[in-house]
Formats: C-alpha cells, structure tokens, sequence
C-alpha cells in the first residue's frame, strides 16, 4: 500500500468512526436500567483498524475520531471520559490481539476493549467524584460491554471476511508484520 494509500484509508476509516460516534450519541439511551451505557459501535472501526493497520495508523484513527467527534458534539468532560475509555481500551485490544488468533479471537479482543473502556470512564469518574465507589457500577456495565463487545466483534469479523478490500488491507497488514518479526 502506498503512502497515499494508507492515508486515505485511515481518514476513511476515521471519518466513518466519527459518524458512527455522532449518530450513536443522538440515541437515547438505549439500556434504561444503566444510565450512560451505550453500545459503543465506533469500536466496529477500530477493529477493522486493527487488523488491517499497523499499530500506529490504528492509533492515529482512534485519535482523530476522538478529536472530530468532540469537536463536533462534545464537551471537555465527554472527551475526558472518551480518551481514558479509548486509550485504555485500545491498549488492552492491542494487547489481546498479540496473543494471536489461535488464542484469541476478534470477538474476544472487541470484548476486552469493550470492559477495558468501561474501567478507563469508571477510573476519570472516581477522579472527578474524589470516590471509588463509583466502580460498584462495574458489573452492570461489564454485563452490557461484554454483551456489546460480543455483537461488535461478531460485525467487524463479518465485515472482514465478506468485505473483499478489507481482506486485501488484512492480509497486507499480516505480511508486514511477519517481515517485521523477522527483521
């Protein structure tokens, strides 16, 4: 993939992301017995991104769809939340990954970062409330993000195997991986 290439593919993959993010605020909230909760759809494309990008271009679309979404219906305490969540949960997607498809998943990885999310908007919560108290909150949001990581994962593996460019950015992402594994 050229430079120009894989430019364009992560502004496409981040003005989608920041589509996704805006239309899922407009939702009401769809779990009335967990205020707050959402679905978390955006993560559909940091899934794609990981596993057709390398780690880097993968971070940058989380960025730039954490950024656009805020500036374009956000607030500084929504972006406050929405980086611990995003960062923590990314890093932990990251990382499950590593552990390689014969261990995990795609399904399991968007799980991971469905719950790791939760604990980064849980942990800035309890720094802005000066209380832990606010992780008693955990199981039920754990309930919903496992829930929610499941169907995410299930989508974003669909539209990897049916999505024939998607196949093409995935295998080139593995090939370069392994020559840098070598390398």
């Amino acid at each position: 993939m050229t430079k120009n290439q894989r430019l364009v593919y992560i502004a496409l993959l981040a003005s989608q992301a920041v589509i996704i993010s805006l239309l899922e605020r407009a939702i009401p909230f769809p779990f009335a017995f967990a205020p707050g909760a959402k679905l978390g759809l955006a993560n559909i494309i940091t899934c794609l991104a990981l596993y057709t990008l390398s780690t880097k271009d993968a971070f940058k679309v989380v960025a730039i769809r954490l950024c656009l979404a805020t500036l374009l219906g956000g607030t500084l305490s929504t972006f406050m939340y929405s980086a611990s969540g995003a960062l923590l949960s990314f890093i932990g997607m990251w990382g499950a990954k590593q552990l390689g498809t014969k261990r995990i998943s795609l399904i399991g990885v968007s799980t991971t970062g469905a719950i790791l999310h939760n604990i980064g908007q849980l942990a800035v919560a309890g720094f802005v409330a000066q209380t832990w108290t606010v992780f008693l909150y955990l199981p039920v949001l754990s309930f919903i993000g496992i829930l929610s990581g499941i169907a995410i994962g299930i989508l974003a593996n669909y539209l990897i195997t049916h999505v024939e460019k998607l196949q093409y950015y995935r295998d080139l992402s593995e090939i370069n991986e392994s020559s840098n594994e070598r390398g």
